[in-house]
This record gives structure tokens, sequence and C-alpha cells, in this order.
């Protein structure tokens, strides 16, 4: 599975990304909402990670973006705000599939991505 981890906090971002590349996927780390869509232009994806708070770039632009380019990808937005906790992403992106708290131990976002991704 091809997987996107749009997510500013590095040392989170590369947690994620270790633990599911053990998993056996292709993963792919970015840090800004910009060079997010940049990839979006060139790779296709199974599963985007996305923190809903980026702190260079819009996360719901990014999502959008992915709607419109790669519809058949799933959004998992994760955030440490409480934010669209009442489920409203959902009708904002057709894409997304998951909303998690950044907090997620590695392990449960795997199973998240295994869920979603197949």
């Amino acid at each position: 599975m091809r997987l996107l981890i749009v997510e500013d906090d590095i040392a989170l971002c590369q947690l994620w990304g270790r633990h599911l590349a053990r998993a056996g996927h292709e993963v792919t780390l970015c840090h800004d909402g910009r060079r997010a869509i940049d990839l979006l232009c060139v790779t296709g994806y199974d599963v985007i990670v996305l923190d809903l708070v980026l702190s260079s770039g819009s996360a719901l632009g990014v999502a959008e973006y992915a709607e419109v380019r790669q519809p058949e990808a799933k959004v998992m937005f994760v955030t440490n705000t409480t934010f669209f906790s009442d489920g409203s992403i959902f009708a904002l992106n057709g894409n997304a599939c998951a909303y998690l708290p950044t907090d997620t131990l590695p392990e449960d976002l795997a199973a998240m991505v295994e869920h979603h991704g197949r």
C-alpha cells in the first residue's frame, strides 16, 4: 500500500512513517501542505494521513485536491484539537474515512490504515 503522511511535527511524522514502513507499506513523509499537493500531482496514494492543523499550507486544501486528483485515496485526518469533533469533516471531504487524535498509538494508526486502505 502506498501512503502519504502530511504532518508538520517531524518527530511524529517519522515515528508514524517508520511504524507503517515496518508493516510493509511504501511511505512518503511530507511536512507541509504545498509539498503534499506537489506529491499528489506525480504519485498515486492509497491512504493519506493528514494533520488538520498544518503550520504551512492548508490541510483542507490538500484534502480537496486529493478528492479531485485521486478520488480513490482515503484521507485519515489527525488533529490535536477538538475542531470538527462533531464529525462535520466527513461532510466537507468525500475522501475522509477517519478522524483521529494525534496521540493515537502508531499500532492503532497502522490498524486504521490497513482497514481503510484495502
